[in-house]
């Protein structure tokens, strides 16, 4: 696959214990992503940091803060999949999980503030989510390969009606949100399936970074959906 410069086989080329050692350092990398995240979410909180983010985000146009995050997510994301260094390869993912913390305290903030119990029922709805979507693959064995375009288009189509709706306040409610759940559901099939059988042997960094964001866009819109229904 050309997006990536590797030195190892395509995890299908890959013995049966090759290939299991390339999936559980991928979850195991996610897993630390995950927890890093939460870390940095929990001492943003404490030490009230979280507040002073989230009143200067507040400030600022989410269209700078939107470009600014599509610009280290690619620049991470790139990083990851090309770097030969395994430390620039960590540091990708270091910073991608970062700026995903950074983005996320608004919307925690406003969860924690207005609804008490939004944050742990979105991250059981996710992880409840996230969990039947990766047994679907690893017991179907199915190469969701085919969803790669759909979702290019998708994201494209997502980005403009998020930009649009930020020029013209437009409102983007509860159906936004539920259509973006069903896009991020989408992107854990895919990146899952490209884990079994398309990823090169070396590159479960990368591997997990996508994984991760997939994960954290299914948590976002959850949440929304929690914070809606909790506004009702």
């Amino acid at each position: 696959m050309n997006q990536y410069v590797s030195q190892g086989a395509a995890v299908i080329d890959l013995d049966v214990d090759s290939r299991s050692r390339f999936i559980s350092r991928t979850y195991g990398h996610l897993t630390g992503a995950i927890f890093a995240f939460t870390g940095i979410e929990v001492a943003l909180f404490k030490t009230g940091l979280a507040e002073k983010i989230a009143t200067a985000m507040g400030g600022m146009s989410w269209l700078v803060i939107l470009g600014a995050f599509m610009v280290v997510s690619w620049m991470a994301s790139g990083v990851a999949h090309r770097a030969v260094s395994k430390a620039a390869q960590y540091a990708a993912l270091g910073a991608f999980v970062f700026m995903w913390a950074i983005m996320f305290v608004p919307l925690l903030y406003m969860a924690d503030t207005y609804v008490p119990g939004a944050i742990s029922s979105a991250a059981l709805v996710t992880f409840i989510g996230f969990a039947g979507l990766t047994a679907t693959v690893f017991v179907t064995r199915q190469d969701f390969s085919f969803l790669g375009g759909i979702l290019r288009w998708g994201g494209v189509l997502a980005i403009v009606a998020i930009v649009c709706g930020v020029i013209f306040n437009w409102n983007m409610g509860m159906w936004f949100s539920v259509a973006m759940v069903g896009f991020a559901g989408a992107a854990i099939l895919y990146d899952t399936s490209n884990v079994l059988h398309h990823y090169p042997e070396d590159r479960y960094v990368a591997a997990a970074l996508e994984l991760f964001a997939s994960v954290a866009l299914m948590l976002w819109y959850v949440l929304r959906l929690f914070i809606f229904r909790g506004n009702d």
